[in-house]
């Protein structure tokens, strides 16, 4: 999250929620070689996410993340998306394709 955007969120006493599904695209960027993560991740998921609130993966974000009209079919992107739209949740990604999705919230992370 950039520093801008985890001030606001600070300031605004707001809970931060992590996908599990954030996790693991994170782990196939490192397997990619796009990132570089330590040795130890489950050392890493841990520290990473201790502050966070882990969001379920439900069946309603599933089914919902199914009839969501995006125009690409990526499966993260539609869990993410289903996830902040069932939670009432707003989805901070740097993904031009999650802005402006008509009633689910977002903000880009730039």
């Amino acid at each position: 999250m950039s520093q801008r955007n985890g001030d606001l969120a600070a300031a605004a006493s707001a809970a931060m929620w992590l996908s599990p599904v954030s996790a693991w695209e994170a782990l196939l960027l490192s397997v990619k070689g796009r990132i570089r993560l330590p040795a130890d991740l489950a050392g890493w998921v841990l520290r990473a996410t201790a502050h966070l609130r882990e969001a379920p993966l439900t069946h309603e974000i599933v089914l919902a993340a199914h009839q969501l009209p995006l125009p690409h079919t990526d499966p993260a992107d539609r869990f993410l998306a289903a996830t902040a739209q069932v939670l009432g949740l707003t989805l901070v990604t740097a993904d031009e394709r999650l802005l402006g999705l008509g009633e689910i919230k977002t903000l880009a992370n730039r």
